[in-house]
């Protein structure tokens, strides 16, 4: 199967590709490389996937030294012109998106760049799946389209009409075209509405990147909510391993209860869609208290934080909890990583490519 991932300098999207890559697929990487976070780790990712920095240059597509079925090319999704070349030369059996201006707190800082990439670059993603009869779709969406919905664990069946920040906004608009498109053009459309991921080359704006920093270089890790939270934390080999499903089996034409209208008070659809449209919670199904999670991360490291204990950030939630039902029953999906285990994985990358010697080596 040939492949169009998008974001492939990004933490999913690079073992996703790498997964897809050693199964035997051909896969298109994507990915504009911006400078919301180190670069360097960026680079370091597309390396590992045999792209080099020094062969890059915009909007030229370029062979990987190690995968022979794998290309790359560093452009924009909103450039129309480019995605439009692409599609027309490459002919892709599936698109994966995972793409897009990452992180809730910088939407409040540079609000442009999300309707830029996450929504201007997504409607290129779809119409080019419309022009170029690419009918297997799956694209990144988030969790934190639950906003202020208080059930727990999040259901997809739940309402999210209650955003917080830009970025939900802008991903809850997402699944809103992409199930449009779904409905007029026969696109099959899935979105994953991703909970919080680690792992080794994960993101360094996520907490368990910027605690394993302050922790190894004896600084304050800032703990919000005064410790008062949970997340529902995937070990990144499980996500992998879910998208990878849903590659595989395009969503059918069946009715399904991801409705766009909901009763509030029964909290029940009102209708139902026929499109070939799927939406689903991908995570680990339980969620972690942020002070266990930090608990197991000192233990792992073998050195114990300096906490800031601080309030609630403005766009932030108090918990996160995936309801994978549907996943579970369409594809057999089980996340089978435990919270230790996944965390002395990720230190132990974490402390090889940060090159961390001494005592907590």
């Amino acid at each position: 199967m040939k492949i169009l991932v998008t974001g492939t300098a990004g933490f999913i999207g690079y073992h996703l590709a790498k997964k897809l890559l050693q199964r035997g697929d051909e896969v298109v990487g994507f990915d504009n490389i911006n400078d919301y976070y180190d670069q360097n780790l960026k680079y370091a990712r597309l390396n590992e996937l045999g792209i080099s920095k020094e062969d890059l240059k915009d909007n030229v597509i370029v062979y990987s030294k190690t995968y022979p079925n794998h290309k790359f090319i560093k452009a924009n999704l909103e450039d129309t012109q480019t995605i439009n070349y692409l599609f027309e030369t490459e002919k892709f059996d599936a698109v994966c998106n995972l793409a897009a201006q990452a992180g809730v707190r910088y939407s409040l800082e540079n609000p442009h760049a999300y309707v830029q990439s996450n929504v201007v670059g997504f409607l290129n993603i779809l119409e080019a799946c419309r022009n170029y009869n690419v009918k297997n779709l799956s694209f990144a969406s988030s969790s934190s389209v639950y906003g202020l919905n208080k059930s727990q664990p999040f259901k997809t069946t739940d309402h999210t009409a209650h955003p917080v920040s830009l970025y939900a906004a802008t991903k809850k608009s997402n699944e809103m075209m992409a199930h449009s498109y779904a409905h007029l053009y026969g696109i099959c459309t899935t979105g994953l509405r991703f909970f919080t991921v680690y792992g080794p080359y994960g993101r360094p704006d996520m907490a368990p990147m910027l605690f394993a920093n302050a922790i190894l270089n004896d600084k304050e890790i800032k703990v919000f909510n005064h410790g008062d939270m949970s997340r529902d934390f995937t070990y990144i080999d499980d996500i992998v391993n879910g998208v990878i499903k849903v590659i595989d089996n395009p969503a059918k034409p069946i009715e399904t209860s991801n409705s766009l209208e909901v009763d509030f008070e029964k909290n029940l659809p009102l209708d139902k869609s026929t499109a070939s449209y799927r939406i689903y919670n991908i995570g680990n199904n339980a969620p972690v208290k942020l002070m266990d999670f930090i608990n197991t991360l000192e233990k792992a490291i073998g050195k114990e934080a300096k906490k800031n204990f601080l309030p609630m950030q403005d766009g932030d939630v108090q918990s996160t909890y995936a309801d994978v039902s549907d996943l579970i029953n369409d594809f057999e999906y089980k996340p089978n990583t435990i919270l230790e285990n996944g965390i002395k994985k990720f230190v132990k990358w974490y402390k090889e490519f940060y090159e961390i010697k001494g005592k907590y080596k």
